[in-house]
């Protein structure tokens, strides 16, 4: 039976299956306050792992995320990102892991989610112009300081996590993965070896000629949609697994969860593994 829980960094109690809180709008108006009332209806069906970051509205997804939920139950954990920069209009960005930048947008983050401490904090992209070693080293003088509990990554592979985890301890990966794309299959297989987290992003895509029409017609087999299908074999395919599907829609938010009563019978299983395979 596919266990529906994990400790992070060996100790923080978390649903597996949790919520990615990207595409929630934040301007004012009637699509934010459905924002607000997701992220509360996520927390009453049981989700206890929220991921948001600084370059989802540079800042305003926390903000919203501390509208909706602040005071935040005892086991709501919600993770955020840093690392990342604006550097014109809102869709464009670049890599910031100086050490005076980490700890500015750290600061901003405890002030936008009004907590004295990040429980999960993870490095938006590892920047190439900055020294591994200063990021994660200033990363981790915050978690000395109470401001930061555990240190994650994103988009990193194997060498990259390899050279981390010797100049601090790393509780998560988050990584693009998901039933048709399975590019970072050695990095989940390191996570699952040392016991870290790996919060796949866009879990639940699927729309792909061949490979989307089998996902399509396991799911109507199954009287499931192709997203919980998409879900349900991330969360038995490896038990570090932590997928984080993100919608602005309350129905799909529901449907989502739902993904985690799905049983997939093992010949539907190994249809699904077979996608990987090279057609």
């Amino acid at each position: 039976m596919t266990t529906t829980v994990f400790r992070i960094g060996g100790e923080r109690l978390v649903r597996r299956l949790g919520f990615g809180a990207m595409r929630l709008p934040t301007q004012p108006g009637p699509a934010r306050e459905t924002s607000i009332a997701l992220a509360r209806r996520a927390v009453e069906l049981g989700v206890t792992l929220i991921d948001t970051a600084y370059m989802y509205g540079w800042g305003a997804n926390e903000e919203l995320l501390a509208e909706a939920l602040y005071p935040y139950p005892d086991e709501v954990l919600v993770t955020t990102k840093v690392g990342i920069a604006r550097s014109g209009p809102p869709d464009e960005w670049r890599h910031d892991g100086r050490p005076a930048a980490l700890r500015e947008q750290v600061e901003q983050a405890l002030r936008r989610l009004r907590v004295e401490r990040i429980e999960l904090l993870q490095l938006h992209r590892i920047d190439p112009r900055t020294p591994l070693a200063d990021q994660l080293g200033t990363l981790r003088d915050l978690r000395a300081e109470g401001k930061i509990a555990r240190i994650g990554l994103s988009e990193v592979d194997v060498d990259q996590l390899k050279q981390a985890r010797e100049i601090v301890d790393i509780a998560s990966v988050q990584n693009r993965y998901n039933l048709l794309d399975r590019g970072h299959a050695p990095v989940l297989a390191a996570c699952e070896q040392a016991g870290i987290a790996f919060l796949p992003w866009r879990p639940t895509a699927w729309e792909d000629s061949r490979a989307g029409a089998e996902v399509a017609a396991v799911a109507a087999e199954l009287d499931a949609t192709p997203a919980q299908v998409a879900l349900a074999w991330l969360l038995g395919h490896s038990p570090v697994v932590l997928p984080i599907p993100g919608t602005a829609r309350i129905d799909h938010l529901e449907e989502n969860l739902a993904a985690e009563g799905l049983h997939l019978p093992p010949a539907h299983r190994e249809r699904l593994d077979r996608l990987s395979e090279p057609a």
